[in-house]
């Protein structure tokens, strides 16, 4: 079928939402509609992430995926992170500032499937938020579709879904729709999921975040992955020792 003019006219990083229209699919909200990134400063990582998977030489039993607060589990997370997943066979499939449409296209460019993780540490959805009156419900849409497309893939794995961090120094409106999110997954976090939520371990009584913790208000500081990784280690240990 020959494209329609305009169409060919599109650069190739929008045609998958032109593609989505054609399909009927125009009424989902961008979160749920696959979606590379074009940004200069993401393409190697991107890239990096996706090679990882294509050229695996074997399973891979423990798989993080998400954005940048996976990604750096290998900067400010590398003690923890050598320490304890390392040795599991974790593989980081972070990519920073990713939203859960990203990582679906990374799912339909690289799919797990080879890698027959038995344990995926999810964590997406913080780039989502404040992107509208509806960004909380989209967020929660796009999750769920990560989670949906992680069960086609690898529907014998065992997802541990972490919690949206609170995020800025002080009580926000990002931080009251990220908590929004997280209620419901704790409500439904779906089949073979187990919900993984320490956010109030990054916050004082005040509501304001700990700076020991979450130094630059988004990602975790070396003390706050030793803390994540001291309360996660043992649910991925958990269920990739169930049988």
């Amino acid at each position: 079928m020959r494209l329609p003019t305009v169409l060919r006219a599109v650069p190739a990083a929008l045609c998958a939402a032109f593609l989505a229209a054609a399909l009927g699919l125009a009424g989902d909200p961008a979160s749920v509609v696959p979606a590379p990134r074009t940004d200069a400063g993401a393409l190697a990582r991107q890239a990096l992430v996706v090679q990882r998977v294509r050229e695996s030489k074997g399973p891979a039993p423990v798989v993080f995926i998400g954005a940048s607060i996976i990604q750096r589990w290998e900067e400010a997370g590398r003690e923890p992170w050598e320490r304890l997943f390392v040795p599991m066979g974790a593989v980081n499939l972070g990519c920073s500032g990713d939203r859960t449409e990203n990582v679906l296209w990374r799912l339909a460019e690289a799919p797990l499937t080879p890698l027959a993780p038995k344990v995926i540490v999810v964590q997406i959805g913080t780039n989502n938020l404040g992107r509208g009156p509806d960004a909380a419900a989209e967020t929660l849409r796009g999750i769920r579709r990560v989670l949906a497309v992680l069960r086609e893939q690898c529907p014998q794995a065992k997802v541990v879904m972490a919690a949206l961090f609170p995020r800025g120094t002080h009580l926000n409106a990002a931080r009251g729709e990220g908590l929004q999110v997280n209620q419901a997954l704790a409500a439904d976090p779906g089949e073979g999921v187990t919900f993984l939520d320490i956010g109030e371990r990054f916050i004082d009584a005040q509501g304001d975040l700990r700076t020991d913790l979450m130094a630059d208000e988004l990602h975790p500081s070396p003390a706050g992955y030793a803390l994540w990784a001291q309360l996660l280690e043992p649910v991925v240990r958990a269920r990739l020792e169930e049988r």
